[in-house]
């Protein structure tokens, strides 16, 4: 039975940059590149080597302690170079596209009328099961496991974020087959949660074989981890799978077309961006030709993913393999003047939670927010800032001092199987300390894997 949920904690930042509802089909970018690190606790293990041609869906890695899950190439053509980091680990795995793409050979057809397991194993063999991420620990998925449910999100609330609707227009056989194949690895129910009185796309209203949940309130209301809170809560002991809508459609392409199809939709967005629009690309594609010429001068930070939870890239850095979303605001750098743009200025362009400036009384502005933390890190104090938009039934503030002086017990005790980093997204941006919560989260979450699964 689908439930309807309405939350009432939590925070929508509105920025300016919002990227027009336009179609950009930009050039073959020059180089592609598969990133580890963006695969939380995985240990590489390379089958490709410098100058080797490989064809999208082509293994060039595969996880070391879990070799069932493998990572593909996301086009075709010659792997460039592999780069390393500290103690030679690896970076980025970088790849020369073909002029026109070549694919491996993977089985097609209806995923109704398949089992469970040769839908799984065509999933791993094509490299798309890194799409698939568990909670508890928020990581890729453990193919071995039973997930009691499995959720997707119909809509993002993270600042900026693309607007699944206008990405999955037109698309709703192949969204569908993606679920078909998807609610053959659980015996659990598929959630897909829509926000509560909003003009959704046939794919998603329409959508079969899935509960379908609606959700109001401000962000993090399209969170999977709110999500599942208030649905069906993550125990000890209990695994939930999840993923991106976008991933769907991915999962439903291999079955309709037997090929690893790694295109999706990028919204280029940000104060910083000149024309912010939807950009048909690859994963992993090089950001430098949908940026060429399409940034403001002056001093800017290109994020890879949303403000809250992206990865800070250069002009010629990678698309996340997570993300959907590149977003240009003001690096923050200039100096603060006290009575102008400082703690005693009028505060109009000032975002407050706090209701300090008097901002707070027009909901509706659209703010150019800098990346200035505004201060440093300092004293842990209680302020009650995480309770007003931390929509869990769980102790923020405890949670976190639990994990700093690594308190097993009070993890578990607290909610830690429940959450995710991103969860903590808003808490470290309202809190006063400056505390760096989703570092601490993950932390957490390292040690829960290690010591308790």
């Amino acid at each position: 039975m689908s439930k309807s949920i309405r939350i009432r904690k939590g925070l929508d930042i509105k920025l300016q940059g919002e990227a027009e509802k336009v179609f950009v089909a930009p050039e073959m970018p020059d180089v592609f590149a598969i990133k580890p690190p963006d695969f939380h606790g995985l240990t590489p293990k390379l089958t490709v080597k410098v100058g080797d041609k490989v064809k999208a869906g082509t293994v060039i890695f595969f996880d070391k302690y879990r070799e069932k899950i493998k990572y593909t190439a996301p086009v075709s053509g010659e792997i460039a170079s592999i780069e390393r980091g500290e103690k030679r680990r690896i970076l980025e795995v970088r790849i020369l596209p073909d002029k026109e793409i070549s694919y491996e050979s993977f089985k097609s057809g209806d995923p109704s009328t398949m089992s469970g397991d040769e839908i799984k194993e065509n999933i791993l063999n094509a490299g798309l099961w890194p799409v698939l991420k568990m909670r508890p620990l928020d990581i890729v998925a453990d193919p071995d496991d039973s997930p009691k449910a499995i959720f997707i999100s119909g809509f993002d609330s993270h600042p900026l974020a693309p607007d699944y609707d206008f990405v999955l227009h037109g698309n709703q056989d192949v969204f569908q087959k993606g679920l078909n194949a998807i609610t053959k690895l659980t015996d659990g129910k598929v959630h897909l949660t829509l926000r509560s009185n909003g003009a959704h796309d046939a794919a998603l209203t329409g959508a079969k074989g899935v509960q379908i949940n609606n959700i109001s309130g401000p962000h993090p209301a399209g969170n999977v981890g709110t999500q599942m809170h208030h649905i069906d809560p993550v125990n000890k002991g209990e695994v939930v799978w999840h993923l991106n809508v976008q991933d769907v459609m991915m999962i439903g392409r291999l079955f309709d077309s037997g090929k690893y199809d790694s295109s999706k939709v990028i919204a280029i967005t940000g104060s910083g961006c000149k024309n912010p629009k939807y950009y048909k690309t690859n994963i992993g594609a090089c950001v430098n030709k949908m940026l060429a010429g399409n940034i403001h001068e002056g001093d800017y930070r290109v994020v890879s993913g949303n403000v809250l939870t992206g990865d800070k890239i250069s002009t010629d850095g990678f698309i996340g393999f997570y993300h959907n979303q590149i977003t240009i605001i003001p690096e923050g750098h200039d100096p603060q003047f006290l009575m102008t743009d400082g703690w005693l200025s009028p505060g109009f362009k000032k975002k407050s939670l706090s209701r300090t400036y008097p901002s707070w009384l027009m909901p509706n502005k659209k703010y150019d927010l800098n990346t200035n933390k505004n201060g440093e890190e300092r004293a842990f104090v209680v302020t009650g800032q995480y309770e007003q938009v931390f929509p869990f039934d769980i102790y923020p503030v405890y949670l976190i001092k639990s994990i700093i002086v690594n308190d097993i017990d009070g993890m578990e005790k607290l909610g830690i199987y429940e959450v995710g980093p991103e969860d903590f997204a808003l808490c470290e941006y309202v809190c006063t300390s400056k505390i760096g919560v989703q570092d601490i989260v993950r932390n957490g979450l390292d040690v829960i894997q290690k010591e308790c699964m």
